[in-house]
């Protein structure tokens, strides 16, 4: 991937680049993960399919039962129904357990998923059934009993047929599906044990920043000036860990050239990825990009969107190592939400797509929903507001926008998506993106 000139998104400043523009860019050409493995498919659910999963059964195997209720011939029934007469009931099929082909003139007890008895055409409910006293005249006729039915079946009523479910050779899941755990048990469904899946994405996660401590560093008395405990680290492993990669945390990275330089080209050695925060603007102090460049490339973009305008991609040669290939480098804004959100809309999508997975190059579909809140003041940017749903179907507005202050993303349950140079007023329908969504 080259450095191009960036486009300016609509109403936002000049040599700002669409958001959409960026994604596309990020995913094109992108060489997924060919690295495969088993995997036991209780094991499956947030892993990636390799291979298509092609059906050697049918499912069901067989015609069965949807209630516990008669298999009957629908024509004796509509006999006995005009007639009000009862029929014996001859046999008892439970499910497991195949039974004997059905006589006319009779019915069988069947219990859900139960085989239909060869003969039988559909099913009665048991509650549209009355167990009656056998006729003096033909006691013995029903071994297990008579029964009144108060309804004609249509034909087929309340019988799953063959292969209703799934066709033997029929695609079940197809290859590139990030696993969810229905379709785990779609695949037990048709006799899988274990599944071909793409290997996991290793990830290197580096923060930058001589302000940095960590959590624990020190006693719990005020941090010296300038200093900021590390949030970045403790949402994006978890945000990592969540696509299913594989993490190493490293150490902090001081605002130093060579220490830059020596923890990137250490962590390429082993991993498909590096995600950093900070380091990546133009200031003397952001040693990420001058580092990046020199071992690879980098692809610099200053996006149309707020928060998040500074993101980066680029890679690392492995040469440099004495190994081979490339490892992707994806550099973060150090704000806290702006790291959130532009690893939500932009690394999310890119991690998927490495790993296998089928993403599609475009931001995830919205929800009209009414916004609660004034929004008087647009900026020229396309903006990505923390809203929260309310009792009343709208959206409430958390009241401090700022990059920085994570809190709101802890409050929040979506991203108002607004387009640059777009006020809101209050009873707007907007576009809502629920976090859920992008979190999974």
């Amino acid at each position: 991937m080259t450095t191009g000139a960036a486009m300016a998104a609509p109403g936002s400043r000049p040599g700002l680049m669409a958001l959409e523009e960026a994604l596309q860019r990020l995913l094109s050409g992108l060489t997924p993960i060919a690295e495969v493995e088993r995997v036991p498919t209780e094991q499956a659910a947030g892993r990636v399919l390799a291979q298509d999963l092609v059906s050697a059964l049918d499912v069901p195997g067989f015609d069965n039962s949807q209630m516990d209720g008669y298999a009957v011939r629908r024509a004796d029934v509509e006999r006995a129904v005009a007639a009000g007469a009862p029929l014996p009931v001859v046999q008892r099929i439970a499910a497991g357990h195949f039974g004997a082909e059905l006589a006319p003139g009779t019915v069988a007890r069947i219990f859900t998923g139960a085989p239909l008895p060869r003969g039988a055409d559909a099913v009665v409910m048991q509650e549209e059934a009355i167990v009656v006293d056998a006729p003096p005249t033909d006691a013995e006729a029903g071994r297990h009993g008579w029964v009144r039915l108060t309804a004609v079946p249509a034909e087929g009523q309340w019988v799953r047929r063959r292969g209703s479910d799934i066709r033997a050779g029929a695609v079940v899941v197809a290859a590139g599906t990030r696993m969810s755990a229905a379709e785990a048990g779609l695949a037990a469904s048709v006799g899988c044990a274990a599944l071909p899946v793409v290997r996991r994405v290793r990830v290197a996660l580096a923060s930058t920043g001589d302000e940095l401590i960590q959590p624990g560093a020190l006693p719990p008395e005020p941090l010296p000036p300038g200093a900021i405990y590390n949030s970045n680290r403790f949402f994006l492993e978890p945000l990592l860990r969540r696509l299913g990669c594989e993490v190493s945390v490293l150490a902090p990275i001081p605002d130093d050239r060579a220490a830059t330089h020596a923890a990137l080209l250490a962590a390429a050695r082993d991993h498909d990825v590096i995600v950093t925060t900070g380091g990546v603007s133009v200031g003397e102090e952001d040693h990420v990009k001058p580092v990046v460049q020199a071992l690879g490339g980098l692809d610099l973009w200053q996006i149309a969107m707020k928060p998040g305008k500074p993101f980066a991609h680029g890679w690392i040669d492995r040469a440099h190592a004495g190994g081979t290939g490339r490892c992707h480098v994806i550099g973060l804004p150090g704000n806290p939400v702006s790291s959130f959100v532009t690893f939500l809309l932009l690394a999310r999508p890119f991690l998927l797509r490495l790993g296998g997975a089928r993403v599609a190059a475009e931001v995830a579909p919205a929800l009209p929903l009414v916004a609660h809140f004034d929004w008087p003041r647009p900026d020229r940017r396309r903006e990505f507001l923390r809203v929260r749903r309310n009792p009343h179907g709208g959206l409430d507005l958390f009241p401090n926008q700022n990059s920085g202050v994570l809190t709101s993303m802890a409050w929040a349950d979506g991203l108002v998506d607004l387009p640059a140079g777009q006020a809101i007023a209050r009873g707007d329908t907007v576009r809502y993106l629920p976090l859920a969504a992008l979190l999974d």
